[in-house]
């Protein structure tokens, strides 16, 4: 008899390590370290007779993969326009931020067009999802149940379901297998049970959609190799003091990645949201000092959102920086670059900053309006209410050039807007940048030209 192998393995990254830890030397993270025992089959395994692989050349013909529309247009959208049969999703997010919720509703749509729709609970029991399907109002749907957790008689039900167009796993952290020796959620099952679930859904030609749990840094739970076994990868962020979802693709085979869908969590359901930069800026007051309004871009999807900015006085101690939904690092650089290029002092100051909204960004082409909320609250001077913000502001104090400015502008002027700050435009060839129409552009090339705005005329005159 072939003795059981045991081992050690993060629970984090998936490294295998000789002995027990408490930290793991790949990822660094704490208490992840768990023992795992390998079943060695009895017996040599029976090779089998190489086949050769076929070569054929780069070009060809190559028709775009069909497409099954969920008829959730911010889900679509993400996907890349619906899902594509034989094609594996991993769905990632917090805990209640609506994963569940948004896959029943799609489900409830792809079974209304007569597709046949399996949904496999590892989590629930049959009654709560009917429960839930109540509240969302899709109990009629004809979304075929099962509440299971062992792979091998998941995989014998679906190869028995004929003409299926899309398999809902819910989640993948609790699916099992009973020929490895180690609990639900470890890297060894998880790894394995995504490995036999995608491969069968490639053979049957049905689209498979994962659900995964996240660790306590908001990444996706188990093996990294389990990203790179699917084909799309999307994660739905969100404050859940809010009542805005994003949902954002990192990794799409068949679309775009960082495209977002944006929904809104209502008593019944996540409801779509086709105009994300209305309803975040449906709140902002004007004539209040340390606001701006910044032309962002989520994937293909022009969005504006409201900068806010709060500066307070520090009595003694290190000045705080306290930051919600933009990067920290990159505060401090541009507080620095302000300081430094356009003598704004802030070394007393504590400095709050938030993405209002609940949206992260992470685009550097917000800096100029979060320098221009920064300064407006520096000289307690408000913005123009009617003023949009983008550009990349470097070390030397030099606001530089971003992607798509034409699809900012249009979306400022779509919701109103008069006037738009923005990097010295630059002509493409022989033709140089148009502004839409009604929407006045005011272009400066260094941040020192933005604070001589905000500051007061005995400022400008020592200047």
């Amino acid at each position: 008899m072939a003795k059981a192998v045991t081992r050690f393995v993060c629970q984090s990254c998936g490294a295998v390590t000789p002995k027990w830890a408490g930290r793991c030397e790949t990822c660094g993270e704490w208490n992840t370290i768990e023992e795992e025992t390998v079943a060695a089959r009895p017996g040599a395994t029976p090779k089998t007779a190489a086949r050769s692989v076929t070569f054929v050349g780069l070009a060809g013909h190559a028709e775009p993969p069909p497409r099954a529309a969920t008829g959730i247009v911010e889900l679509d959208r993400v996907l890349g326009g619906g899902l594509v049969p034989a094609s594996a999703v991993l769905v990632g997010g917090d805990p209640g931020i609506g994963k569940s919720t948004l896959l029943l509703q799609a489900a409830a749509q792809l079974a209304a067009t007569g597709r046949r729709v399996l949904y496999v609970s590892g989590e629930e029991s049959i009654d709560q999802i009917r429960l839930r399907a109540r509240r969302l109002g899709v109990a009629g749907s004809a979304i075929e149940l099962t509440a299971a957790i062992n792979v091998r008689d998941i995989i014998a039900g679906l190869e028995q379901a004929k003409d299926t167009t899309l398999v809902v796993i819910d989640s993948i952290q609790t699916m099992w297998m009973d020929q490895i020796d180690s609990a639900p959620g470890t890297v060894a099952q998880v790894r394995a049970c995504s490995f036999e679930l995608i491969r069968l859904a490639k053979a049957g030609n049905f689209a498979i959609v994962l659900v995964g749990h996240v660790t306590k840094d908001g990444a996706l739970a188990g093996p990294r190799v389990l990203e790179h076994m699917v084909d799309a990868v999307l994660y739905f962020e969100g404050d859940r003091g809010h009542q805005f979802r994003i949902l954002r693709a990192v990794k799409n085979r068949f679309g775009a990645t960082d495209e977002i869908g944006v929904f809104e969590m209502t008593d019944s359901g996540l409801a779509e949201v086709p105009n994300p930069s209305a309803l975040f800026l449906a709140e902002r007051r004007g004539n209040i000092a340390g606001s701006a309004v910044f032309a962002g871009l989520e994937g293909t999807r022009p969005v504006l959102v409201e900068v806010q900015a709060l500066l307070a006085p520090n009595a003694g101690g290190a000045p705080r920086r306290s930051v919600i939904g933009w990067d920290s690092g990159r505060l401090a650089m541009l507080l620095a670059v302000l300081e430094t290029r356009a003598g704004v002092r802030l070394n007393q100051m504590d400095v709050y900053l938030n993405i209002a909204g609940g949206l992260r960004v992470n685009e550097p082409a917000a800096d100029l309006a979060v320098a221009a909320a920064i300064v407006s609250a520096a000289f307690e001077t408000p913005t123009s209410p009617g003023m949009v913000y983008f550009g990349e502001v470097g070390l030397s104090g030099e606001v530089r050039q971003v992607a798509q400015a034409e699809a900012r502008l249009k979306e400022a002027a779509k919701l109103g807007f008069d006037f738009a700050t923005l990097p010295r435009r630059v002509a493409h060839g022989n033709r140089r940048l148009a502004a839409p129409e009604g929407l006045q552009l005011q272009e400066i090339g260094h941040i020192a030209d933005l604070v001589m705005r905000f500051a007061p005329e005995s400022a400008r005159n020592d200047a």
